[in-house]
């Protein structure tokens, strides 16, 4: 199960990118996780202050 960020609690920190180790973050309008891409590892989740990403 990827890990999945709310475009409305998303304040575009850029936080969670950072933390990724597999470059599953893209940027855009808001941030969005590649699902076919993200090990699930929670690392997005734990950086982000906004409390944005989830488990989907």
């Amino acid at each position: 199960m990827a890990y999945k960020i709310n475009p409305d609690s998303c304040i575009a920190c850029g936080s969670c990118i950072d933390e990724c180790p597999v470059e599953a973050i893209s940027s855009g309008d808001y941030y969005v996780i590649d699902p076919e891409l993200c090990i699930e590892c929670g690392a997005c989740a734990d950086a982000c202050p906004s409390d944005a990403i989830h488990p989907e």
